[in-house]
């Protein structure tokens, strides 16, 4: 480097002293002008050569050079399918994910040997810690919170690198999410059958124990439902009267029981016509009582509605601990259904064959 500034400073003076000579030739400089001009051109390469030189040495000869730090280096290490505990024990939630981690002084002491383990440790200890509180059933909405929790690095329990986790996979094993489905199944089913148990006992104590409870409740329901049709309500207090004794297992009132009509017998006999003319020649029973109210409110036999009602009255009597009450009541308005076998023979549902009616 100095031979190359020694070259260059002789080649500028004698550049310099060619173009000084031009200009005195040519502008016919004076004889004494000439010895100047050759001192000047001989002093002033001198001159610059020991100013470099000085230069030079006020410049320490040995420094250190600025070198950058090092990139920091970034590895991963992928998981699959490592089971972690839920809050419901023997479900297992299943993780999957990338894992990724630096050393921050990986050429300090302590190198770390297998940095992957560590950091896999570190997450894992993250994930378990949120997953072990969440149920099996929200294995979605815990997938989102683990990719949340796991998104920023943190150092490990050893503070010797930090790890992160991304790509997070949360599942559940296939049988385990079959068994989730059956059971949240049966859950809504049980609820929709509690609430049906719960209106049929709310409408059983309704009928029983409020509008059935006495004759007076039942004209005052039979008047609302008719829209306040007094004249129709009063021809049908007879009707009440044994409703609500069927209901209450009781004898009709003394005071109601001219309100009851009497037995119609059919025109040139005294058999009676069917069998709601031969209950009158026995005490009348509460099926009794029930089916002439039945007719009264234009229930006829074989009508799905006259059935459904005369069971509720049954189970609200039952209610009330009157059992053999009921017990008539259902066989009387709803009894077992009949089929025919094989051989054509009608039977019950016991298997027994059923007695021909009389008259058939």
């Amino acid at each position: 480097m100095t031979t190359g500034r020694k070259t260059t400073t002789v080649f500028l003076t004698i550049l310099c002293g060619l173009v000084l000579t031009i200009l005195g030739l040519t502008e016919q400089w004076p004889l004494w002008a000439w010895p100047t001009l050759m001192v000047v051109l001989v002093v002033a390469p001198a001159v610059a050569f020991k100013v470099a030189a000085l230069r030079r040495s006020s410049v320490p000869v040995a420094f250190e050079e600025h070198l950058t730090a090092p990139p920091i280096e970034r590895t991963e290490q992928h998981v699959s399918r490592v089971a972690m505990p839920s809050q419901w024990a023997d479900y297992d939630f299943l993780f999957s994910a990338t894992v990724r981690w630096y050393a921050p002084d990986a050429s300090g002491h302590g190198r770390v040997l297998n940095p992957a383990g560590l950091a896999v440790e570190a997450v894992l200890d993250r994930a378990r810690a949120i997953t072990e509180q969440r149920e099996p059933g929200r294995v979605s909405l815990v997938q989102h919170e683990l990719s949340g929790a796991l998104s920023s690095l943190l150092p490990d329990s050893t503070n010797q690198l930090q790890a992160m986790a991304e790509d997070v996979r949360l599942t559940l094993h296939e049988h385990d999410q079959e068994r989730l489905d059956s059971l949240a199944g049966v859950r809504k089913d049980q609820a929709v059958w509690e609430h049906q148990r719960k209106y049929e006992q709310s409408k059983r104590t309704y009928l029983g124990e409020d509008v059935l409870k006495d004759t007076g409740s039942a004209v005052v329901w039979w008047l609302a439902k008719n829209d306040e049709q007094v004249e129709r309500t009063v021809e049908d207090l007879g009707l009440l009267a044994r409703l609500t004794s069927a209901v209450n297992d009781t004898d009709v009132p003394e005071r109601l029981r001219d309100l009851i009509a009497e037995p119609r017998e059919e025109q040139g006999g005294t058999e009676p016509s069917d069998w709601r003319a031969a209950a009158f020649e026995r005490a009348p029973t509460a099926a009794d009582h029930l089916a002439e109210a039945l007719n009264a409110l234009g229930f006829e036999d074989g009508d799905t509605q006259r059935r459904l009602l005369a069971k509720q009255i049954a189970d609200a009597i039952r209610d009330q601990d009157q059992q053999e009450t009921a017990d008539d009541l259902v066989r009387r308005f709803d009894p077992p259904a009949a089929f025919t076998p094989d051989n054509g023979e009608p039977q019950d549902s016991t298997g027994g064959a059923t007695r021909p009616t009389p008259g058939t």
